[in-house]
């Protein structure tokens, strides 16, 4: 009578549970930059105004989230969103409205393949508008961090 080994079969098993427990742990999260000032503005804005924001994109979830932080702008913010698809210096739309305008502006949104993928392309910039600009007093690109 011929025996046959269980442990090619449990091995197999253990492997093929582990990448199931892996599986999660593959999603990535990718962190982003840019610095807000009005030099940036297309065209320029002479302000004192400047800014930080920073940005994480989960990219299984496609879910991008971010933390505006701003000051020394010539009045309140009138809106505040991330415009894009557009190039360094270049004007585009806005397509990701932020829904609170005080210093630190934080929330999220879930992107489109089409969205990440102008994201990763470095096309998105985040822009702060006042009353005295009403086309963005401070504006940077958002760039991925280091």
């Amino acid at each position: 009578m011929r025996t046959h080994s269980l442990l090619p079969v449990l091995s197999a098993l253990a492997v093929s549970t582990a990448f199931l427990f892996v599986s999660p742990a593959l999603a990535e999260t990718v962190k982003y930059k840019a610095t807000l000032d009005g030099s940036q503005q297309s065209p320029p804005v002479t302000t004192k105004g400047k800014g930080t924001a920073t940005l994480t994109f989960d990219t299984t979830k496609k879910k991008l989230s971010w933390n505006v932080k701003y000051s020394g702008l010539s009045g309140p913010a009138s809106a505040a969103h991330i415009h894009g698809p557009a190039a360094m210096g270049a004007n585009a739309d806005p397509v990701i409205p932020f829904k609170k305008l005080k210093s630190p502006i934080k929330g999220s949104a879930t992107l489109t393949d089409a969205q990440a993928a102008d994201l990763e392309a470095g096309k998105y910039y985040v822009n702060v508008h006042t009353k005295a600009n009403p086309d963005g007093e401070i504006r940077g690109q958002i760039e991925k961090a280091m």
